[in-house]
């Protein structure tokens, strides 16, 4: 049974993470049992607030613009960024040209941007979003600008050969070939977007995730910033594990599995 490799496989995917999962919040119960309940509340504690808030509706309100925010800067960081690393990937003067200025942004404290955002263009989605596109999108600029430099050249000529369109080559010839690095820059977007968006509301936003970490901040409600932080944890997992991973292993289908 062990041999199987389904049987490895589901071992490997859903068994050893859930055993790690069970591990975790068993340390944590233990710990809070013998710490003071505001500092550490233990799992059931913060349970309780969670379900207090889902049955209020605050949960899901909040969680719902913040996920609207992640989703909106995600998307303009990932056309523009793409956008932008294919043509500096394809072209060395342009590279040349602005490599000093990608430079530049990835150097830049995502909370210097935020605050210029908020005070150029006021506390609104708009600066919100926006800000939190360019601190992303440097990232995605370098990883698919990468990614250009590495396409092959022979698919490009037997696409000339064959006389494909412009979207058909980004279609067939291109976009397969960076599938890779998109996948890289998507997971590392995720990850550090939904992060920038907590501060997003927390300095300029009456609504979200962040907002409701800064409330119970000034409450010293140590369960409620637990609660509101796993929970749009556990939704940024599902995200991962139901959209992302599914995406990848479909886009990457026409690659060559190892035995």
């Amino acid at each position: 049974m062990a041999s199987d490799p389904r049987f490895n496989r589901v071992v490997a995917v859903a068994v050893i993470p859930l055993g790690s999962l069970i591990a975790i919040g068993l340390a944590w119960a233990l710990l809070a049992a013998f710490a003071d309940p505001r500092i550490l509340p233990g799992p059931a504690a913060v349970a309780r607030v969670v379900l207090r808030e889902a049955a209020a509706g605050d949960l899901f309100f909040h969680l719902g613009m913040t996920l609207w925010r992640v989703a909106a800067a995600f998307l303009v960081a990932m056309v523009v960024g793409g956008a932008i690393g294919l043509w500096l990937g394809r072209s060395r003067l342009a590279d040349s040209i602005l490599d000093p200025w990608l430079i530049l942004f990835l150097n830049i404290p995502a909370l210097v941007v935020i605050v210029l955002a908020y005070i150029w263009f006021g506390l609104n989605e708009a600066a919100a979003i926006g800000a939190v596109a360019v601190n992303k999108i440097p990232n995605v600029v370098v990883t698919l600008r990468e990614g250009a430099r590495a396409l092959d050249p022979a698919y490009s000529e037997m696409a000339q050969v064959y006389h494909f369109s412009r979207l058909k080559l980004l279609r067939d010839v291109v976009l397969p070939q960076l599938q890779p690095y998109i996948a890289a820059a998507t997971r590392s977007g995720i990850a550090l977007i939904w992060k920038i968006v907590l501060i997003v509301e927390l300095l300029g936003r009456s609504n979200g995730v962040g907002f409701q970490i800064h409330l119970y901040f000034q409450l010293f409600d140590v369960a409620a910033i637990l609660g509101y932080t796993l929970v749009f944890v556990a939704v940024m997992l599902l995200v991962e594990f139901v959209l992302v991973q599914p995406f990848e292993k479909r886009a990457t289908r026409w690659r060559p599995r190892p035995a």
